[in-house]
């Protein structure tokens, strides 16, 4: 009977000390650290603002802890994980862009065509454009339905499956490195990383979402997503019944692009660029089709590309401001002495 007593105080001890060390973990301050050599920043750690105490997050809704490393005071901050299509960085809708200098501009290329978004010395972005043409346009409306990235010798791709009707159990995107198709496992946060650790796919939600790391280089948020009804009704695309026109909605951000970057967003972040789109127009059509255009997804060849295998950037000459983070939907100023603008 005394063994028995023993026993059961040992347990109760055991079961208290665990729970002890578990509401500790919980009740522990969450950090995170700047890991870019770059950055003054380097190696410095803060505690997570109570508005985004975790890093990984269970709720795929959820802002994210990060450590800004281009941040003037070296801080933490929240960030969402999936596209805003209404700040800088996005590519959302038929095709409407915001630029690194906060303007929308729109580009509809041409469908089944492909047109280089970003050339810098050590990255390329591509995109493939689809669409229609319904009777009595003068030209075509476009979606982007896939990304194709260069980045040293190495090759990804991403794009939004062909589908008759969209069903948001089914998960929609395709991807491929080095030319051949990699797979990544249903479920928010599941991931997949190349041998060199030189790019990280990781899930946002349980389909359709994921963020695309470059370290050092970009991130690239993405949904798959469908022209829905409403947007057909209101713009008169003329949906066909057997196509849901399956498309991406992306933000991108940046570390470090040259002043030399090229591309339909990408010239957008040059220090002197004068950015064509009209001003106080409805949809300010911005051209450029010849210059951008490349022969497929993953071809580094436009007019105006300077995208090499071997490029490395003069760390003197890039632009260390990062407008990726930018939010222009509370006001006309972003608080880091930019100026947004429609």
């Amino acid at each position: 009977m005394k063994a028995f007593c023993n026993n059961s105080y040992s347990i109760i001890l055991l079961l208290l000390i665990s729970a002890l060390v578990k509401i500790d973990a919980q009740n522990r301050p969450v950090t995170t650290t700047c890991f870019s050599p770059r950055s003054r920043c380097f190696r410095r750690t803060m505690r997570c603002p109570a508005q985004c105490p975790s890093t990984r997050p269970s709720n795929p809704g959820a802002k994210v802890c990060y450590f800004n490393c281009d941040s003037p005071i070296c801080q933490a901050e929240c960030k969402n994980r999936k596209p805003n299509c209404n700040a800088p960085g996005a590519a959302c809708l038929d095709p409407r862009f915001i630029g690194g200098d906060g303007i929308v501009f729109y580009f509809h290329g041409k469908s089944n065509e492909h047109f280089s978004l970003v050339s810098d010395l050590n990255l390329q972005i591509n995109a493939r454009f689809i669409g229609l043409r319904p009777a009595g346009r003068t030209r075509d409306y476009t979606w982007i339905q896939a990304l194709g990235v260069l980045f040293g010798t190495q090759t990804f791709s991403l794009e939004a499956k062909h589908t008759a009707t969209w069903d948001e159990e089914f998960d929609h995107l395709k991807f491929s490195y080095n030319g051949k198709d990699i797979v990544i496992p249903d479920g928010h946060l599941s991931s997949w990383q190349s041998p060199e650790s030189d790019l990280k796919v990781e899930r946002t939600s349980e389909k359709n979402s994921v963020l695309v790391t470059l370290p050092e280089i970009a991130e690239i948020s993405v949904n798959a997503v469908p022209v829905t009804k409403e947007d057909d009704r209101i713009h008169n695309y003329q949906i066909p019944s057997n196509n849901a026109l399956a498309h991406l909605e992306v933000q991108f951000k940046f570390y470090g692009l040259s002043s030399k970057v090229e591309g339909v967003l990408g010239r957008t972040y040059q220090p002197d660029f004068v950015n064509p789109a009209k001003p106080g127009v409805a949809m300010p059509v911005v051209g450029g089709e010849d210059n951008y255009r490349t022969s497929s997804l993953l071809s580094a060849e436009c007019r105006s590309c300077i995208f090499s295998p071997a490029g490395v950037l003069d760390q003197t000459d890039s632009l260390l401001m990062d407008f990726g983070t930018l939010d222009c939907t509370s006001g006309a100023s972003s608080g880091s002495g930019i100026v947004c603008r429609r």
